[in-house]
């Protein structure tokens, strides 16, 4: 996993995740396709019909201090959903502050000036809810989930964590202490190494370059000063949105919502302007774990943030790269040559820029020959078009895993939140299946074309550098840079602590 944790509680802690649903497709060969005319002929059976979907009633408010409510009806279960969530997450982070939003955020639910952490985890067990609160690459969030009945206490516990944060040392202490173990068993993860690098280079100094929780350096720096302040710069009412959704109408959420978050006096919000991400360029990074009998591989390239009109197209075409209902890399490196056990690519399409990145593994005497067929991948979704039946099965997936993430109230807040955090159309959450639909291969290969870059894509291996490198130079890589393991630094510029320079073999 990368350590950035895209997306809900991690954009990051997977709040951002949608419901995953394996879909039957179908094997129809198209024939106007080269690359398809030796895959098996067999068929299996066609997706079924998707269902229909209709996205329940909502409406949209913003209080007299600029808080904007989001009230969904959705009656089929006696429950509530409150989503709060503040516009700043590890991308506000201060420089060599590394950690500090999901430290920060870590603490909301450990204490007010009226309630200890024990009194809230009682109250909320009390009535059968549940609560939680963190922080992801550029947001911080804070929900419960209630029956209808406590839907009044469940305002006025949101209003009083989100807005009174007591941040006891003690507290911080602990918090920090948890946050340094978790890292210390992350330095030892293979997965976690190969993420951090490969986002420090596709997104440079950006801000989601940076690890969201930190580094050993950056946390232990952490004071209650630098939390108190990251607090009193982003919490204001018109720095957040809150979705309520279920068992009640919009005129109850709304009153519910000014009762407990009327008198949140509203600040001014700190403008922040972010550098560029660097223009994709080649470079390979191998961190040297000495013995190790497998590589884990990234490769990737800065893309386009979630708001932009290619969205959608380029989401296809990364499914059809190595998402569910097409991957490519999957059949060819796993099906086709047995090099992996799997492999999948993904677009992290966040709020100021985004990321292309494959990943995938294998035993370390594969490594060049795994690389270099992933990277071929990359190549053929540019010069190849793209087959309507891979299409079409990317499609399907997409369509037919929609329905699933409308299904319960907690669904549906998160799926509002991504809209309005997005800025996008909350309209195009009722048009979703006719605009996928609505992609066709010649879309494909435009953005394809347009973003992927794979003469000067960035590449993080994570395996025993002895046996990499000599696979490296036979297919094609005659350039890479060597990093110990116990000398890794995600923040430096080398990804070696003390500025120590790197070998370029």
């Amino acid at each position: 996993m990368s350590p950035r944790g895209r997306g809900w509680g991690g954009l990051a802690a997977g709040l951002w995740c949608l419901l995953i649903a394996s879909g039957a497709a179908s094997a129809e060969v198209d024939q106007q396709s080269p690359r398809w005319k030796a895959w098996p002929s067999s068929r299996v059976p066609k997706a079924l019909p998707a269902q229909d979907v209709k996205f329940p009633p909502y409406e949209v408010r913003t209080l007299p201090n600029g808080l904007r409510v989001v009230a969904v009806a959705q009656h089929e279960q006696p429950a509530v959903t409150l989503r709060l969530l503040v516009r700043a997450g590890a991308a506000q982070d201060p420089a060599g502050k590394a950690g500090l939003a999901t430290l920060t955020a870590s603490l909301l639910d450990q204490g007010t000036p009226t309630r200890t952490s024990e009194q809230i985890a009682d109250a909320i067990d009390y009535i059968g809810g549940a609560l939680g609160a963190g922080a992801g690459t550029d947001l911080s969030f804070i929900n419960v989930v209630v029956m209808k009945d406590s839907f009044d206490l469940s305002l006025d516990l949101l209003s009083d964590l989100v807005r009174n944060a007591s941040f006891a040392e003690d507290e911080i202490a602990r918090q920090r202490q948890q946050m340094l173990s978790t890292l210390q068993v992350s330095y030892e993860d293979p997965e976690y190494l190969a993420g951090a690098v490969i986002d420090r280079l596709v997104y440079g100094f950006h801000p989601y370059g940076v690890p969201s929780g930190g580094t050993r350096e950056s946390i232990g720096s952490l004071t209650r000063d630098d939390i108190v302040r990251f607090h009193q710069h982003w919490f204001t009412p018109n720095n957040a949105i809150l979705a309520i959704v279920g068992d009640l109408t919009p005129q109850e959420a709304f009153a519910g919502a000014e009762r407990a978050f009327g008198s949140w006096v509203g600040r001014e919000v700190p403008a922040v302007r972010f550098p560029d991400p660097p223009p994709p360029t080649r470079r390979v990074v191998v961190v040297d774990r000495p013995g190790a009998v497998q590589t884990e591989i990234r490769i990737g390239n800065v893309a386009i943030p979630r708001k932009h009109s290619d969205y959608l197209a380029l989401e296809l075409a990364i499914r059809i790269l190595g998402g569910e209902g097409s991957n490519r890399l999957q059949r060819v490196l796993r099906s086709e040559r047995g090099l992996t056990y799997g492999a999948s690519a993904d677009l992290q399409a966040l709020k100021q820029t985004g990321g292309i990145v494959a990943d995938t593994d294998t035993r370390s005497e594969a490594t060049g020959q795994a690389l270099r067929l992933a990277v071929d991948e990359f190549w053929s979704l540019i010069r190849e078009p793209v087959g309507e039946w891979e299409l079409s099965n990317a499609k399907a997936y997409m369509t037919g895993n929609f329905p699933l993430t409308l299904e319960t109230p907690n669904a549906i807040a998160l799926q509002v939140l991504n809209m309005v955090f997005y800025e996008i159309d909350l309209k195009e959450l009722e048009t979703f299946r006719e605009r996928v639909n609505a992609v066709t291969p010649d879309d494909i290969q435009r953005v394809a074309r347009a973003y992927l870059q794979p003469n000067r894509l960035s590449i993080a291996l994570v395996g025993d550098a002895r046996s990499i490198g000599p696979q490296l130079k036979s297919v094609g890589f005659e350039q890479f840079e060597q990093v110990l393991i116990d000398e890794f630094d995600p923040t430096a510029v080398d990804f070696k602590r003390a500025g120590r320079r790197v070998p370029i073999q």
